[in-house]
């Protein structure tokens, strides 16, 4: 998977008909797709939760794992989305709104200073260059992305997240937030901001989920439909064996 993207898959385009005809017609589109896949040792791909149908590539010997995401399916009535959060977040953004303004109009620099601190307090590396999100926030421009910011009155910036949208969905794209600041909501101010915002110009919005514990914690406190998807793979035997070995490798050094 391209770094910053959650989903690809195949994309068929619908059909007026129903029921076992489509799946049939699925079924021979996706055989067709499959034997035009170039080589490969290592093939893995996040299906968009549109896709409900992966027999095809289990029969061609591909594995699946199941992941979640989290989507406002609607978020036309924003009041309606506010009653769906968990207390928890709502009282989360009340705090947050007695400390911080929210700002649209900083660079991505500081966007990217901001994300940063995330990974860093973890220790761990930003896991994609700066280089590679300035080309996809140029490729978006103002029409399609925004940077939403909390700053409070001395000027320190809180937290700051980036979304993208289309005319169907906004995804909520990456964040990151100062860890001196963890405490105070404002996170979840950014959140509803940004909701109320795509209210104005998409359909949905699409929290792009998490398998960690906490994340996933914190994302499904906004009410959204818990919107399972695919992880398809395949593997030829000797990367099967190469990454056995590896797996070994990092077993052995965890022990010692």
């Amino acid at each position: 998977m391209p770094p910053l993207t959650q989903t690809l898959g195949p994309w068929i385009e619908a059909k007026e008909a129903k029921g076992p005809k489509v799946l049939a017609w699925q079924k021979d589109v996706m055989t067709e797709l499959i034997a035009k896949l170039p080589k490969f040792g290592v093939f893995q791909q996040n299906f968009h939760y549109t896709i409900s149908n992966w027999l095809p590539f289990y029969w061609s010997g591909f594995h699946q794992t199941t992941r979640y995401t989290y989507v406002l399916s609607d978020v036309s009535d924003p009041g309606a989305v506010w009653a769906g959060f968990l207390e928890n977040i709502r009282r989360e953004v009340k705090k947050a709104q007695k400390k911080v303004c929210i700002r649209t109009d900083l660079g991505l620099d500081q966007f990217l200073d901001v994300n940063a601190k995330t990974f860093s307090r973890q220790r761990m590396r930003l896991p994609y260059s700066r280089e590679l999100v300035r080309r996809i926030d140029a490729s978006c421009g103002d029409e399609h992305r925004r940077i939403f910011f909390a700053e409070d009155a001395s000027g320190q910036i809180h937290a700051a997240i980036y979304i993208i949208w289309d005319e169907r969905s906004a995804y909520y794209l990456m964040g990151g937030g100062d860890p001196a600041w963890r405490n105070s909501g404002a996170t979840s101010l950014l959140m509803w901001e940004a909701i109320n915002f795509v209210s104005t110009v998409s359909k949905k919005f699409d929290f792009e989920g998490s398998m960690l514990e906490p994340v996933e914690r914190f994302f499904r406190a906004f009410g959204g439909d818990q919107m399972p998807y695919f992880q398809v793979s395949k593997a030829t035997p000797f990367f099967q064996m190469l990454q056995g070995a590896r797996s070994g490798v990092r077993f052995f050094l965890r022990r010692g």
